[in-house]
């Protein structure tokens, strides 16, 4: 017989991780390396430009050691990494209020705290919510409050044994796009690439294939799912961009995968916008709503 794990709850009776402050000049160089990354003329290029929403993505990154990475790519230790074996990670939403947009080449502080834990019981077992709070100040005032929902899980150890994902990723099939807003793109493993190195993401799902078919049982490369929120949001700022972002709510709710076509389709409204990923296999990979001041 085989014994029944413990709950993922158990292994967090003694964490409790005390909230982080961190601080940065918001320099140009990432907002331009993005720019180029998805073909645009630079987001912003001179101090006191206005960051685009989401974009400080780009900053207050954390480079740890490369002895310190697990076998998946991601730190095996970290202050808000819940101690759970054979950790697995994934983002599955956020939200994000903001007053002022952050302002390029300026000093930035960022504090960060653990806002709730939440375990709940899924199709692939239990799984552990993490919310993190994030509160960006600048000139002394909060400019945004982020929330951002973290989903973790306890992967078995015969993960890596099993046999490898024999299913093709479809190329050619195109989406059917919907909304008078659209931005299609067609994600490669290059592409993927550049934005895990320009968001300092090293985890092994986004540029290694064979890792991601025969550990993690994907059929091919994931697209990073801040890459999904950060596309709608480009929706917004060049159908719109006149109108400031108060709130916007983004979900993640499909993997979709590097050779895929997906389209960023938006449904302007009086007062917030709806937006939302689709590709040929599934209409919703991800979804957000807009607000404007």
């Amino acid at each position: 017989m085989h014994s029944t794990p413990p709950p993922l709850t158990s292994h967090l009776e003694s964490w409790d991780p005390q909230p982080v402050t961190d601080e940065d000049s918001l320099p140009a160089g990432p907002v331009a390396a993005m720019s180029t990354l998805l073909d645009l003329p630079q987001a912003a290029a001179t101090t006191g430009d206005r960051l685009p929403p989401l974009w400080h993505w780009l900053y207050f990154l954390h480079w740890p050691a490369q002895r310190d990475l697990g076998a998946d790519g991601h730190p095996q230790q970290g202050h808000f990494l819940p101690p759970l074996p054979h950790r697995r990670r994934m983002i599955a939403g956020g939200r994000c209020d903001i007053t002022e947009p952050l302002r390029l080449g300026e000093p930035a502080e960022r504090l960060t705290s653990l806002s709730s834990v939440t375990a709940k019981h899924g199709s692939t077992g239990e799984l552990l919510f993490v919310t993190e709070r994030r509160a960006f100040r600048q000139r002394g005032r909060t400019c945004l409050v982020e929330e951002q929902d973290i989903v973790y899980r306890s992967a078995p150890p015969t993960l890596g044994q099993r046999e490898a994902v024999t299913a093709a990723v479809d190329g050619s099939t195109m989406p059917e796009p919907d909304g008078p807003w659209q931005l299609p793109l067609h994600p490669d493993p290059t592409l993927l690439f550049r934005f895990s190195a320009l968001t300092a993401n090293a985890h092994r799902i986004h540029y290694d294939a064979p890792y991601a078919r025969n550990e993690e049982g994907y059929p091919g490369l994931v697209v990073h799912g801040p890459l999904l929120a950060l596309l709608m949001l480009e929706l917004v700022r060049r159908n719109a961009p006149a109108r400031q972002v108060c709130t916007l709510r983004y979900r993640l709710r499909r993997p979709l995968f590097a050779g895929e076509h997906l389209v960023a389709c938006g449904k302007p409204s009086d007062g917030h916008t709806e937006l939302h990923i689709a590709t040929h296999r599934e209409p919703r990979h991800a979804t957000a709503e807009v607000t404007f001041a």
